[in-house]
């Protein structure tokens, strides 16, 4: 079969697990890669559309510690635990530290398909999100340093007046700049620019 489309990581201790889902995922259409553990899993480091099947004690790092690593050096990629030595504790640790979903073993066929479907549709939306928040950096960068200024008060509802006051310069040219501002970013509305500055995570940086 030639598999195309996203990747499924298995990572669990057990050879014979590994193998019995590595199939089933296969026949399933997906493309899948196994690590016998966390540290190989992070020595070859995935990327692209996918997510990860993971198993919670493993000899080495733990599920949890794996998990905590890869929160920052693979984010886009939604983790499934699939385990036999889970508690509620243990879930819901996973779950806040941001697990997709948490199964345990043995997980029906069904189940494991379902939420790797699941898990592989969050990875997608996580892409579609970074593409556009990367679109709206780009389109920032050809803001001048003023209209930058303009933009960052605009979006925190500062009026024309307010504005040309803080940056000591006159209402007509806050007007001018303003202009400049929706037009290169193509917002249609002030509603519209702020929803671009939420995204961008610039009206934390200037609460």
């Amino acid at each position: 079969m030639n598999l195309v489309g996203p990747t499924v990581h298995i990572v669990d201790d057990d050879q014979s697990f590994r193998t019995a889902v590595g199939r089933l995922l296969e026949a399933s259409g997906y493309r899948v890669a196994a690590y016998e553990s966390g540290e190989e899993l992070l020595a070859r480091l995935p990327s692209g559309h996918g997510c990860i099947l993971l198993d919670l004690q493993m000899p080495g790092l733990s599920g949890l510690e794996l998990q905590a690593r890869l929160a920052d050096m693979a984010p886009f990629l939604p983790i499934v635990f699939l385990t036999g030595r889970g508690n509620i504790s243990i879930t819901v640790q996973a779950m806040k530290a941001g697990a997709y979903d948490f199964l345990e073993k043995p997980a029906s066929s069904t189940a494991v398909l379902e939420a790797v479907k699941r898990a592989l549709q969050l990875c997608e939306t996580r892409r579609l999100e970074q593409d556009r928040v990367q679109a709206l950096h780009t389109l920032v960068a050809r803001l001048t340093p003023r209209e930058s200024q303009v933009f960052r008060l605009i979006v925190r509802g500062k009026r024309n007046k307010q504005i040309a006051y803080e940056l000591s310069t006159s209402e007509r040219t806050v007007k001018a700049h303003r202009h400049n501002v929706m037009e290169k970013l193509g917002a249609r509305s002030l509603a519209e620019a702020v929803s671009m500055a939420e995204r961008l995570g610039l009206l934390e940086k200037t609460a």
